[in-house]
């Protein structure tokens, strides 16, 4: 019998309600032709729809500052974890999957898969929105930055930065599969406030970094705080967001 192919979300915090993984468990079910499971690693899992599998959140001991920071993705690098095996793929909350997912697994299976990061292009580092990895492939990970936080805080970046530089092999994604709305869709100033960002035809996920979120995009609304910012961070009514941001 074939395992399923597994999806791993983590939801923890107030800052993403239920809703939000519902959405992502909708459209991992969309987009994929073959069966297919969704795991949320959580510390509440009120909310969840059927069919969403919800697991504690792995264990990680890091200064209470940074435990629920992105940092926390660093305890899905521990030898095992509850529920999963096997090659994951995780996927970000925000996001919007847009096309067939099947691909993420079929693409170099057994290795480490992540974006390349739109703008650390040239320095090779990953973007870890959307990534795939093998359960217990790189423990070490998970220990280093456990064991000497501090160090490897003020050595990396964040801890996208550290996993791209810390293993000995790293995949890019193409190009295609992952695009980012603000810095690949969204045209540049002044034409932003003229023209709506337009959705690649081969696009698989559509990644928001910062803002604007995707409930934010799909009305055209930027979040800004500044006057001045307002001169150019702008973005057009986006509808196709609302096709594949819905539960």
């Amino acid at each position: 019998m074939t395992r399923p192919q597994t999806v791993i979300c983590m939801k923890w915090g107030t800052r993403y309600g239920p809703e939000y993984v519902n959405r992502l468990y909708a459209a991992v079910m969309r987009n994929t032709t073959r069966p297919t499971r969704v795991v949320c690693y959580t510390d509440d899992a009120t909310g969840l729809v059927e069919g969403i599998e919800p697991y504690p959140l792995p264990e990680i001991e890091l200064p209470e500052e940074w435990r629920w920071k992105p940092w926390r993705k660093m305890s899905l690098w521990q030898e095992n974890l509850e529920g999963v095996e096997g090659d994951c793929l995780f996927l970000d909350l925000d996001l919007l999957i847009t096309g067939n997912l099947d691909d993420f697994w079929d693409y170099k299976p057994g290795t480490f898969c992540v974006i390349l990061n739109w703008t650390q292009k040239a320095q090779k580092i990953g973007n870890t929105s959307c990534f795939r990895f093998h359960v217990g492939q790189a423990p070490e990970l998970y220990h280093q930055i456990q064991d000497d936080f501090w160090p490897n805080k003020k050595k990396y970046r964040n801890e996208q930065d550290m996993i791209t530089r810390q293993l000995d092999v790293v995949n890019f994604w193409p190009a295609e599969w992952c695009v980012s709305f603000k810095h690949t869709l969204m045209p540049p100033w002044p034409l932003n406030f003229f023209q709506a960002p337009k959705l690649p035809k081969d696009a698989k996920i559509v990644v928001f970094t910062g803002k604007p979120d995707p409930e934010d995009a799909v009305i055209g609304h930027f979040p800004v705080k500044s006057a001045w910012k307002k001169l150019y961070k702008h973005v057009r009514p986006t509808p196709w967001i609302a096709e594949h941001w819905k539960e």
